[in-house]
């Protein structure tokens, strides 16, 4: 990886977070890969928007009951313009195939962060 593609991954870290400085706590190993090969690679590759990797990811992680990524990722989707009533479809759909549970606790979650009706 490059100077080039932390770079990349860092601003768009910076569009789906207002605390990508957050990352600095991890170690230098882990910040590299977050910011080169995920944020700078992996979610800039062809074939899907950003609304659409973003729309997976918060999928895959309430089929996972990753609560607390859940949230990250809801408010990321929210800054990229995903609109909420997508959400809220993905979770009803997801109930059904990764379990009610994880799609209450996903919905708690993304109450915390998009509260209905903001």
């Amino acid at each position: 990886m490059s100077d080039d593609q932390a770079a990349k991954g860092r601003a768009l870290l910076e569009r789906l977070t207002p605390n990508a400085a957050a990352l600095e706590r991890f170690p230098e190993p882990f910040r590299r890969y977050t910011l080169e090969h995920l944020f700078g690679d992996v979610w800039q590759g062809d074939g899907l928007s950003l609304e659409e990797r973003s729309l997976v990811t918060c999928t895959i992680l309430v089929a996972l009951a990753r609560e607390h990524e859940q949230r990250f990722h809801f408010a990321a989707a929210r800054r990229l313009g995903v609109p909420r009533e997508k959400l809220v479809a993905m979770l009803t759909h997801v109930a059904h195939y990764a379990g009610w549970p994880n799609a209450v606790g996903a919905l708690r979650g993304l109450e915390e962060v998009w509260p209905a009706g903001e």
